[in-house]
């Protein structure tokens, strides 16, 4: 495993990087104290992680995280001192796949760690049908979506989430059954994680986004359509 980690504070590189590899001792860690060297890096070391600080010496951190979403799905963590839960969302909504505030304990930092590299593996779905609804069609088997003719690269969290509700269309899901399933039981109260990754879906497959006709908000949770005029 390689995870690159994006801090110009010496001494947090040194502690991430001592506490990743106590828990993966095959890991490995290269860094960048600047952000538009670390989102060259994703390209030329292709990381299986990306830890990320939001305060850079030359470009704000979430600019090189909405850099990276462009061409790269790599899970993405972000670590900052920004605690305010609207710069959570914000990161959340700009691609990132979990957020750790500084100072945090090891145990804490290696725990999302873990979770984003277990909920970042696909759902076992090479066997089922690719499902049609509407202009859309999903072939989970091959993790391809169809947009309209277009392919629309999903992430996997992202992809992982739309399983879940493809494979039970026309059913309302709970927050908390799509929280637990998709990003674990210890985020069942994290509504924010699923309200910014359904705003997501929608923006990359529905025709108008805030008029939402194929993920449709219920109370207490979120239906897929069985039928849907894009």
């Amino acid at each position: 495993m390689k995870i690159l980690l994006i801090e110009d504070n010496p001494s947090i590189v040194d502690t991430v990087s001592l506490c990743l590899q106590m828990r993966w001792q095959d890991a490995t860690i290269v860094s960048s104290p600047e952000g538009v060297k670390g989102a060259e890096m994703v390209e030329t070391e292709n990381p299986d992680m990306v830890l990320l600080d939001l305060g850079l010496p030359d470009v704000d951190g979430l600019t090189v995280l909405r850099e990276i979403r462009t061409f790269s799905e790599v899970p993405i963590v972000i670590l900052t001192v920004r605690g305010e839960e609207q710069d959570k969302v914000v990161g959340l909504e700009r691609g990132a796949d979990d957020y750790v505030v500084k100072p945090f304990n090891p145990g804490e930092l290696l725990a999302r760690v873990q979770a984003v590299l277990r909920r970042t593996k696909a759902f076992p779905s090479h066997n089922e049908p690719p499902l049609t609804v509407g202009d859309i069609t999903i072939d989970f088997g091959m993790r391809k979506v169809m947009v309209r003719g277009q392919e629309v690269k999903l992430t996997p969290i992202e992809h992982n989430l739309l399983y879940l509700m493809a494979r039970n269309a026309g059913r309302t899901l709970s927050h908390e059954f799509l929280l637990s399933k998709v990003w674990g039981e210890e985020y069942v109260s994290s509504l924010n994680y699923l309200k910014v990754y359904v705003q997501r879906l929608r923006n990359k497959l529905e025709k108008d986004p805030k008029n939402p006709a194929l993920i449709i908000t219920q109370r207490g949770g979120y239906l897929l359509a069985r039928s849907y005029k894009g």
